[in-house]
């Protein structure tokens, strides 16, 4: 597939991931889709389960790199350590809720655990952030529901002037 011109990145949000103690598979199989969709990934990284460091890498990427689409992997389930959501929530200035919901409805066709997820999706500056599960399975599924609109919403988040029913 051609490339789209839009900048993506990975963050994979795991404690054991970060220390060495488990193989990320999920960051990888996000920049394989992405790339294979037309984004051109720039930037990956594994952090903890800590909401400062979620917060200050997608800070960095948003507003000093100027990420386009930022994808996180990890931390959005109900463990106590799972902080992803709260860590983007606090950096937003727009909620996307569709895109979470949409995530969410496919998910529960397949596992009634769909109910369990927490993640979010919204804009920052000029960017769009969402979280998706730390499976591989669950974040190639829920990345493959919303991958096709990705690309309108970032150009409407820049300003982009063409219609919505043209797309």
């Amino acid at each position: 597939m051609q490339e789209s011109g839009i900048t993506c990145a990975v963050l994979t949000v795991s404690d054991k991931g970060s220390r060495g103690e488990r193989v990320d598979t999920s960051g990888p199989q996000l920049q394989r889709q992405l790339a294979a969709a037309g984004f051109k990934v720039v930037a990956y990284t594994i952090v903890p389960d800590q909401s400062a460091l979620i917060g200050e890498t997608l800070s960095k990427w948003v507003d000093q790199d100027r990420i386009d689409l930022v994808i996180t992997t990890g931390g959005t389930g109900v463990s106590p350590s799972d902080r992803t959501p709260e860590a983007t929530r606090a950096l937003l200035d727009v909620e996307i809720p569709g895109i979470s919901e949409a995530m969410r409805m496919a998910s529960l066709a397949k596992t009634p655990n769909a109910i369990l997820s927490r993640g979010i999706a919204g804009i920052r500056g000029q960017s769009l952030i969402i979280n998706l599960p730390g499976s591989e399975k669950g974040a190639r599924e829920n990345l493959e529901v919303v991958l096709q609109a990705l690309p309108h919403a970032i150009d409407k988040i820049k300003g982009g002037t063409k219609d919505c029913a043209a797309c």
